[in-house]
Formats: C-alpha cells, structure tokens, sequence
C-alpha cells in the first residue's frame, strides 16, 4: 500500500521557482531516501509535503487521501512524525517535556511510543531526562529531535539532514535507530549525505536535481551505476 504519494510537485517562494515537477512515493513499511546536492530542493519537498509551503501545482497524497494545500497541522495530524533540519528541539524544556510536547497516539496504535519506549530505544535519554534540551550534545539532540517525532506515533517519520554534523560513533547509533524502525514496519523518507549508510538500510532512493526528480532506484541499480555518486553527488 502507498503511504505517500507526490506527483509533478512545482513550488516556489514568492518569485524563485525551486521545484519543477518533483515526484515520489513511499509505501507503507518502506524505507526511501532523497539525496542530492545541496540546494537542489530536498528540503523544499518535505515542506511541501508537509504544508509548511503550499505547490503550486501538483498534488500530495497521504494514505490515499488528497492532502494538498491542507495546512501543516492537519497533515500532520494524519500521522507524518518530522525530525527537521537542525534539530529544533526547545532548548529551555527538559528531556522529558520536549518528549510529552506533542504526544498523541491519533490512530489508536497498538503498541504506541511512550516515554518508557523512547527511553529504552535512547538510554542516554533516560540518562538525561531532567537536563534541558539547550545542555545536551548534539548527538543527544538529535535522539532527542527522533524520539519526539515518535512520541507522535507516526504513520511516516521524515527525517531531514539525519546525521547532518554529528560525530561518526554517533551516527553509527543513528543509523542503528532506523534499521531497528524499519525492522518493526516504520515507514520512513529520509534526507542525509552519507550514500553509503543509506544503501544499506533504504529500499529505494530518489535523486533530485534543481528541483526535478533525475534518478530513481533501489541499492542494487545505485551500486549498479558508478557514475550516479559523480554526477548528482559530488562537490
């Protein structure tokens, strides 16, 4: 079953044209990647599909419902968990209280995340519970920014700039975190620049350049092409 669904997405702000028909979907349980130079429009099609900017033209599809245009808390409140970009945690709230801060379980999950889950999936959190989000590591943040987006018992957890600054024994925890999500069903969209990482967890992945979808695949054909890391990727 397709949990998400985007097709020919073009957005804008104001008069800067940034997506030229982006398109891509995530089935339920599935793990998919979107890679890309920076500034070619990765961050641009999460906020679409989140409502945080409305397309201007195209269509976003949750669990076969037309979400486009709805704004952001509704489409949140679907079921789609976001780990943004830098974090974003409340630095002057606890451990504990970033993590009841928008706690739901909408869906009636059966198993739902609760704070004793989060804390045995992070037990540096549950170290650190009664610390303020501004005293943690960056490291320690990110888990934070994760379990927080859980805690709201996602349909779809988008994970922009996954590992983005963190040392490497810290993404190794990361990327653990989501291979244990993904063995459990979670359906996942993830952004980050560590390819290698990516083809090891992900089903399938989706190149965008300047704003336009240019590749798509699974691990294999990626692995396959030699020169998709050159073209799209390098620096």
């Amino acid at each position: 079953m397709t949990m998400l669904d985007i097709r020919d997405i073009h957005t804008a702000y104001g008069d800067s044209r940034v997506l030229f028909g982006m398109t891509l979907s995530v089935d339920e349980g599935q793990v998919v990647t979107l890679l890309g130079r920076n500034g070619m429009g990765k961050t641009t099609t999460i906020r679409s599909i989140l409502g945080l900017v409305r397309p201007l033209s195209g269509t976003v599809h949750f669990d076969g419902r037309d979400v486009t245009g709805l704004p952001a808390y509704r489409i949140a409140q679907q079921g789609i968990g976001i780990v943004p970009e830098g974090r974003q945690i409340f630095g002057n709230l606890d451990v504990t209280e970033n993590l009841v801060a928008t706690a739901a379980n909408r869906h009636g999950r059966a198993d739902p995340w609760t704070l004793d889950r989060v804390f045995g999936f992070f037990p540096r959190l549950a170290e650190r519970r009664r610390n303020m989000g501004g005293q943690l590591s960056g490291g320690e943040q990110q888990m934070l920014a994760i379990g927080r987006a859980l805690m709201t018992n996602p349909r779809l957890l988008i994970l922009d700039e996954a590992t983005e600054g963190l040392a490497p024994l810290i993404r190794q925890e990361i990327w653990g975190c989501l291979t244990a999500l993904k063995a459990e069903g979670q359906s996942i969209l993830v952004v980050d620049k560590n390819v290698e990482a990516l083809l090891k967890i992900a089903d399938h992945h989706v190149i965008i350049e300047r704003g336009r979808p240019v590749w798509s695949g699974d691990s294999g054909a990626f692995r396959a092409d030699a020169s998709l890391k050159q073209r799209y990727l390098g620096i």
